[in-house]
């Protein structure tokens, strides 16, 4: 019985050993802009089991870690609503650029990158255990009057300007 135990416990270890362990991935994220460039991006995700534990055992707040991470990025303040084990809904005030011209309103979203963010876990101790993809499956950005942008598997999102009549 006891040898019985040993073998499966052995087995286990190495599946866990082959197996490739993926610590984040960015599925889809979705940047709505009002009329005064405010945004509310929502994010889905993936995280790894031990990721998971973590932030069940509150070892982990995801709900700072992207605070700060959109923060450092976009140079301005957000507010997480909420966070948890597989989405993120953010507010980011005055997010997009909006301008008058004529009859016409020019709103235009800066350029954003998660390269910084991928980078930063590449130097962590535990980078070689590990594989996060912080590029998005699906990036859309969707204006006020309903147009979208849309950007698959890109890590660096281009500034989009759209005007609304």
């Amino acid at each position: 019985m006891k040898l019985s135990y040993l073998l499966m416990g052995c087995i286990l270890v190495v599946l866990l050993a082959v197996m490739p362990a993926q610590a984040f991935t960015a599925k889809t994220l979705t940047i709505t802009l009002n009329g005064n460039g405010d945004a509310q991006a929502d994010m889905q995700y993936d995280l790894s089991f031990v990721e998971q534990a973590a932030i069940f055992f509150h070892a982990a707040d995801p709900s700072a870690e992207l605070q700060n991470a959109l923060q450092n990025n976009l140079n301005r303040p957000v507010t997480v609503v909420s966070a948890d084990m597989s989405s993120a809904d953010v507010i980011i005030p005055s997010f997009a650029t909006v301008t008058q011209s004529g009859s016409s309103t020019i709103i235009t979203t800066p350029p954003f990158s998660f390269a910084n963010a991928q980078q930063e876990m590449r130097n962590e101790w535990y980078a070689s255990f590990i594989s996060a993809d912080f590029a998005p499956q699906t990036t859309t950005i969707t204006f006020p009057d309903g147009y979208q942008a849309s950007f698959n598997d890109q890590i660096s999102i281009p500034s989009v300007s759209h005007t609304i009549s």
